[in-house]
């Protein structure tokens, strides 16, 4: 059991939530968060935040820990699971690590970071200033005149990592895979089990996104958006945020609602393509797919199967 961890992963709207709660229920143990966003308190409709009958049903980690408007980075959360994951371990409880940010789960595997000047966000805040008002492309620019060989891996969109491999160059002088390089730890921290979860078609995946995003908005995300925007935390890495950059258009009069709901359905769409693309690299991703709603019985008993071959049942 010693450092073992199981990994949820997979693209958003797959059912990542639903199947780590209910192996959490049947292994008992507790959650950590990977989620670059629900770390946030009052993002909670467009982050797909589990509610609080699922938080209460399990116990959940690195979830509304902050506000919108303040500062973090893979480094603080690398910090704060790796305690939460050890407290876990030592109870004789296998954390489940569950979220979509892959740079957080990574860190956390690894046991390694960029930690740079913790104290010094402007690195961060002024290319967050520049994608704001010149668009991300503008930063993902900047990040091919230093470091081309990342800026070919990283979508402009993916926003936290182009500005975190600036912020590596700009106070180390290296490249992101040079960086990696000298301060990678000889082995993994933790023996990660993965689990990727997603629908057997691509259709059957875009056709819960938008059907998520309706739900979203029905149970009030515009009227959450709204408030946060209002409140003056709806800035920099929260404004980044899908789900909530999409309405801020129609917030600050430029689009109408209906025009920024299927911006925010088709970047959505966008957004779990990239995830699978990269995933999709991982080859000790064990994969699960599945054709329709009904097959989750399903689903869990095949991770169950799986996590007992691996010697946790």
């Amino acid at each position: 059991m010693q450092n073992k961890l199981i990994c949820i992963t997979g693209p958003t709207a797959s059912g990542k939530t639903a199947l780590s709660i209910a192996l959490a229920r049947r292994l008992d143990t507790e959650i950590i968060s990977s989620d670059s966003m629900q770390i946030y308190r009052g993002m909670d409709i467009g982050t797909a935040k589990p509610t609080p009958e699922e938080q209460q049903a399990v116990p959940h980690h690195l979830i509304d820990i902050l506000e919108p408007n303040e500062p973090f980075s893979v480094a603080r959360y690398l910090e704060y699971a790796d305690a939460c994951a050890q407290t876990l371990l030592a109870k004789g409880k296998i954390p489940i690590v569950v979220g979509g940010t892959g740079l957080y789960l990574d860190a956390l595997i690894e046991g390694s970071a960029f930690t740079g000047d913790e104290t010094d966000h402007s690195i961060r805040q002024k290319y967050e200033q520049m994608a704001a008002e010149q668009g991300n492309g503008a930063v993902h620019a900047c990040l091919a005149a230093v470091d081309p060989q990342a800026a070919q891996r990283l979508h402009p969109n993916n926003l936290k990592r182009v500005i975190r491999a600036l912020e590596v160059f700009e106070q180390t002088g290296m490249t992101l895979d040079a960086w990696n390089v000298q301060n990678k730890r000889p082995e993994p921290k933790y023996d990660a089990i993965k689990i990727g979860l997603r629908p057997t078609e691509r259709e059957t995946l875009y056709a819960r996104i938008d059907k998520r995003v309706d739900e979203m908005m029905a149970h009030g995300l515009l009227e959450e958006a709204s408030s946060l925007y209002e409140s003056g935390k709806l800035i920099g890495t929260a404004a980044q945020a899908i789900g909530y950059k999409e309405l801020l258009d129609f917030l600050e009069g430029r689009e109408s609602l209906a025009v920024c709901v299927e911006t925010l359905k088709r970047r959505t769409r966008n957004y779990a393509k990239r995830q699978l693309t990269w995933l999709r690299r991982d080859p000790s991703v064990y994969w699960i797919t599945y054709d329709t709603n009904a097959d989750f019985a399903d689903v869990l008993q095949r991770s169950t199967d799986y996590l007992a071959a691996q010697g946790i049942q």
